[in-house]
């Protein structure tokens, strides 16, 4: 069948919206017609080369949509059926799934390595952007990437379940398990961001910190849970333990990816503070560290991989929060657009501007 899509001809280029061929899905897979795709950073990432990605391709790995047919063999998934997709669909048999690690899964990417698609035009091979591709109005995946909805939950606001939610969800529960009355600082204020707030303040939280370069977000991020806002500058450290009684935060949390953020977030965190890093950054990014401060403050940081989430086991729980109001999806979104608005969605990335973009199909 023929579908639209937003396709990366190469890395560095602009996403052009193209026809693709779409096959009928294989055994063990499933094909998704796509409620709506959000535009996540990582895209933005993979497009550029900072990820590695093979080309053409069609990116997107934050989606939601509905089963319209199923390959042999799939037994969990029919037509009709209301799925989140899954970037990183845990194999369940390999060293770090044995080990109850299923974000580390060493099979998770295997899909983005394999053609799945052509191009209609001139018949390439197309891959599929971090296995899913889902800036396409249909898509094909193996039916462990693509997770049932939980009932009560809109359809186009599910999206964001795939990637941003999870990722803050799990930061904050998973990863630095934030207590309550702990205090929070949260550096990036874009879709993780948000969701990072909004978890904060379920996990009960006292100070919640948000930090960004863009004083244009105070609004969103105080909308998320924030009760203090900081426009980023070089004494944020300094502001941050200013606004924790002195000492710095209990957590920091990173989801900007840069040497100097992470640097600023560790900083910011009181002696025995822990500081989460969920944002990507390029290997050019080095974070330096003395050996005496390491022993002297006796901070933790470690790194966080899709929220350390097992993402069949999140999905029910964050959605309990999804319907009691507590978590507001539609609250992040701050752009609904089509196809042809992701490369401006990924300008407004660069520069910092705006919470999550969604694509609407």
């Amino acid at each position: 069948m023929t579908t639209r899509a937003a396709v990366l001809t190469a890395v560095g280029a602009p996403l052009e919206v193209a026809e693709i061929e779409l096959p009928d899905p294989g055994p063990g897979q499933v094909r998704v017609r796509l409620a709506a795709a959000g535009v996540c950073h990582s895209d933005l990432s993979l497009s550029d080369g900072t990820l590695r990605q093979h080309a053409p391709a069609v990116l997107g790995h934050e989606g939601a949509g509905t089963v319209t047919a199923v390959g042999a063999g799939v037994g969990t998934l029919a037509p009709g059926d209301r799925v989140v997709l899954n970037w990183a669909p845990a194999c369940g048999a390999c060293h770090f799934c044995g080990l109850g690690e299923p974000w580390l899964c060493a099979d998770a990417g295997k899909a983005a390595g394999v053609p799945y698609a052509r191009l209609a035009a001139d018949g390439s091979d197309l891959y599929p952007g971090l296995g899913t591709a889902a800036f396409a109005e249909e898509t094909v995946v193996p039916a462990h990437a693509a997770l049932p909805l939980p009932a009560g939950v809109p359809l186009t606001d599910a999206a964001l379940l795939g990637c941003a939610v999870l990722t803050g969800w799990g930061a904050v529960h998973h990863s630095a398990r934030v207590g309550a009355g702990e205090s929070v600082v949260v550096f990036g204020v874009g879709g993780v961001g948000l969701a990072t707030l909004q978890a904060a303040r379920i996990a009960g939280a006292g100070t919640i910190v948000a930090v960004d370069v863009s004083p244009a977000k105070e609004e969103l991020a105080r909308a998320a849970g924030a009760t203090e806002f900081l426009a980023a500058s070089d004494d944020t450290a300094k502001r941050v333990r200013k606004l924790t009684g002195g000492y710095g935060a209990d957590v920091a949390i990173e989801c900007v990816g840069r040497a100097e953020t992470i640097r600023t977030a560790w900083s910011s965190t009181r002696r025995g503070g822990r500081t989460t890093v969920v944002g990507i950054g390029g290997q050019d990014q080095q974070v330096a560290f003395s050996a005496l401060e390491l022993f002297y403050f006796g901070r933790t940081l470690s790194g966080c991989v899709y929220g350390n989430s097992d993402p069949a086991k999140d999905l029910p729980r964050i959605a309990e929060h999804v319907r009691s109001g507590a978590l507001d999806l539609a609250g992040m979104v701050t752009e609904r657009i089509g196809l042809d608005g992701i490369p401006a969605a990924f300008q407004a990335m660069r520069e910092g501007r705006g919470g999550r973009a969604l694509v609407v199909f």
